[in-house]
């Protein structure tokens, strides 16, 4: 989930290293909309840990819009930071940083947070009739088998993190072959078909594929299909970062980009909209349910493509904000799901209408989150560890443009 420095090449050669701040940004903004994402959900109308009695189509809509690519751009984004931290450390080094900063926050959470999260949940359906079984029941009854879903069933959103430490272990092997002189002969192929206009758009066609054979097989959110697709998304943003070609098509195709994702953002949402007892989770069966999910598929990258080219554009700058967000994004993430849930639990049994309480929600969960990370975490070095971050608290500044290439956190 970081990303230091890159080298500027030449026809793939590396030269001297260059912050990507945008990156940086981009992160913390896609954290930034994960806890919106979050926030109003218990507003919306799909299903969630805790709902209101009313629910707005408004919030839905947004949220259907930002579900196909909200996701796959965070973990295109902590694809970037494998090329990175492979430019400086050893295979091994790269498996024990990634158990740090990945596993060790997953496995916290988990012993931590997950109980909290799990027992409000529990509260919340007895309060409105859902279930009549005790805590105990409710625990026992989360089964899942032999699958990805288990990351979610004992961690809740910090499914994201064990995902993202398999991702990294398991793509270990791709990420150094294409370091070697084999892999960066086929990346050039690749920045060479990618160098025609529109080329970049070739990364659609490996994406669908994947979501396709395994979709009719494992359609529940968070199984083997979410699964094996967001490893590729992973894989592709290590692979963007392997060639200055991309981000060359990338700067250059922008506009192709953002054509491709408001039309298929239109696509797939005319044809859900119109296809008859259509469910998200439901086992892919027809040619048009195969469309959707190729329209939803290409959006995913399109959007997400567009989306590095507006870091390109406008976020390639430091400042202090920055470098506190960068230290602060991991425990961020980690917590921002258990205090909403807690604080949508009290709010969504207010006489109130429903904007008071989204506003309630959104405001209170960001400032008690911000203030466990500031007044908490970010000051005990053994929660600092536990949390992902380093356990020294020194004072951070701004990062130097130009940077050696082996620096490091």
């Amino acid at each position: 989930m970081q990303s230091e420095v890159v080298s500027t090449q030449t026809e793939g050669r590396p030269g001297p290293s260059v912050r990507l701040y945008y990156l940086d940004w981009l992160r913390v903004i896609a954290i930034l909309g994960v806890f919106l994402f979050h926030a109003v959900h218990p507003f919306d109308l799909s299903v969630w840990h805790i709902k209101n009695a009313e629910q707005s189509m408004a919030v839905s809509v947004v949220l259907g819009l930002l579900f196909p690519w909200g996701m796959p751009f965070f973990f295109l984004i902590a694809g970037t930071g494998s090329w990175f931290a492979l430019r400086r450390r050893t295979a091994g080094q790269y498996v024990g940083e990634r158990t740090k900063r990945l596993l060790l926050p997953y496995i916290t959470g988990c012993i931590l947070l997950w109980p909290i999260m799990l027992y409000f949940q529990w509260r919340h359906i007895l309060w409105n009739g859902s279930w009549y079984g005790s805590f105990l029941d409710f625990v026992l009854i989360h089964r899942a088998g032999f699958s990805p879903l288990w990351f979610g069933e004992v961690g809740f959103h910090l499914w994201f993190l064990g995902f993202l430490f398999c991702f990294s272990v398991l793509g270990l092997p791709i990420f150094l072959w294409l370091k070697g002189p084999a892999g960066q002969a086929a990346l050039a192929r690749l920045a060479g078909f990618c160098s025609h206009r529109g080329g970049i758009l070739l990364f659609i066609v490996p994406l669908v594929l994947v979501r396709l054979i395994l979709q009719p097989f494992f359609p529940q959110e968070h199984d083997w299909a979410d699964f094996f697709f967001l490893m590729a998304i992973f894989v592709c943003g290590f692979v963007l970062y392997a060639h200055e070609g991309f981000a060359r098509a990338i700067r250059r195709d922008w506009a192709i980009l953002l054509a491709s994702a408001i039309l298929t953002s239109a696509g797939w949402a005319y044809l859900v909209l119109t296809t008859e007892d259509f469910e998200i989770e439901a086992p892919l069966r027809t040619v048009r349910q195969a469309l959707i999910w190729a329209c939803v598929t290409a959006n995913a990258w399109c959007w997400s493509a567009f989306m590095l080219f507006i870091g390109m554009r406008f976020l390639d700058f430091a400042n202090r904000w920055l470098v506190y967000a960068q230290e602060a994004v991991l425990p961020f993430f980690l917590l921002h799901q258990p205090v909403i849930i807690v604080i949508a639990y009290f709010v969504v049994q207010w006489n109130a209408g429903i904007f008071p309480k989204l506003v309630a929600v959104v405001i209170g969960s960001l400032l008690v989150t911000l203030g466990l990370y500031e007044f908490v975490i970010r000051r005990v070095g053994f929660l600092r560890t536990l949390f992902g971050m380093k356990a020294d608290a020194r004072p951070s500044s701004v990062p130097e443009r130009q940077e050696a290439a082996t620096a490091g956190r």
